[in-house]
């Protein structure tokens, strides 16, 4: 079975959960965290070398303040929770902003925890302009883009997964996800189950990938 290297994850869904089960919005964000260490243990169960979790955009934050706090302290909780596991762990976004929150600053630059052996990637206050801001069409020293952009140290993503029926990246990475297979589930991501993960690694094996070539 061909395995993908690096899996972008778009845990997309929580307050739409949240409202079907008859609770505020901003409380299912609280209810995502638990689903994304099961995945995580699953990805390197499976030899998966890179995971990307998209946590909170810098447009999100426009959201009602119960909503902005709920998501950020679960970013914050899930980052917590994943450093406890054998991994190197970076979170990218806008860390000079007010709304990135102070807890992670520490792993603005890659920590290795335990073993390491998988690179667990956590996407928080980012931005796709934020991101390329570092691109200047008429310097010639940017001759890799790749290198120029803030997102450096993220590998090219093999295949993104996203939950909740949305079939948009809503700038997730977009140089890495150039060339990415796009699969996408209708179930909301707090009720995640290994079913969805190993139905998207089977409906990668059978997709043709050329690259562009």
């Amino acid at each position: 079975m061909r395995t993908p290297k690096h899996i972008g994850i778009i845990p997309d869904g929580n307050r739409r959960w949240a409202e079907t089960n008859k609770m505020v919005k901003e409380k299912g964000y609280e209810y995502g965290i638990d689903p994304g260490l099961a995945l995580f243990r699953l990805c390197k169960e499976s030899g998966i070398k890179e995971l990307t979790y998209y946590g909170f955009t810098k447009d999100n934050t426009k959201r009602p303040t119960e909503q902005r706090i709920a998501f950020t302290n679960a970013c914050i909780n899930a980052v917590n929770v994943l450093s406890k596991e054998e991994a190197e762990l970076l979170v990218i976004g806008d860390s000079e902003s007010a709304m990135f929150p102070e807890e992670l600053q520490k792993y603005t630059t890659r920590q290795i925890f335990g073993n390491g052996g998988i690179k667990v990637n956590f996407l928080v206050n980012y931005g796709w302009e934020w991101d390329l801001n570092n691109i200047k069409s008429d310097d010639s020293s940017h001759k890799n883009i790749t290198n120029s952009i803030k997102s450096f140290d993220v590998a090219r993503i093999d295949l993104i997964i996203r939950w909740g029926g949305r079939r948009r990246l809503s700038g997730f990475l977009p140089v890495q996800s150039i060339y990415s297979d796009f699969y996408v589930l209708d179930d909301y991501w707090p009720d995640f189950n290994p079913g969805h993960f190993y139905n998207a690694l089977k409906w990668y094996n059978d997709q043709d990938v050329t690259l562009g070539g």
